[in-house]
């Protein structure tokens, strides 16, 4: 059962952009708008084992997502919890997914598709507005 309210769960479904903060390893912030997807109970990201956010949360998997809707601003989820998986993803299959999820114009494959993985965050409380 998901602790997402159902008049917010929309946001989780359509593909609007939303923010993923993580902890750096010296207890620093880090935000990044993100590409995502929803099954219900879990936020699923791809990104890679090359960049800072990845270094984040396997050091602290504590993390927040913030999404608002663009048709009304006043109107929010913010989801916090923890990255409790980090599946490799070589072939950038859920890559490819949310490429095509968010209509995407760029060419595939991309350049770091061996170095791709999956984070799954899955939200322990919600926070909403509007």
């Amino acid at each position: 059962m998901s602790i997402v309210p159902e008049q917010f769960v929309d946001l989780l479904e359509r593909p609007l952009y939303g923010s993923l903060a993580t902890v750096s390893p010296s207890g620093k912030v880090q935000s990044s708008i993100m590409w995502y997807a929803w099954d219900g109970d879990r936020l699923k990201f791809t990104h890679t084992v090359k960049r800072q956010k990845y270094r984040n949360v396997t050091a602290n998997p504590s993390a927040a997502f913030s999404i608002y809707d663009p048709e009304n601003p006043y109107r929010y989820v913010e989801l916090r919890g923890v990255v409790d998986e980090i599946a490799p993803d070589p072939a950038g299959a859920f890559f490819t997914e949310l490429h095509t999820r968010y209509a995407a114009t760029f060419p595939l494959p991309v350049a770091d598709f061996p170095d791709r993985v999956v984070l799954y965050l899955r939200p322990e409380s919600a926070h909403t507005q509007g």
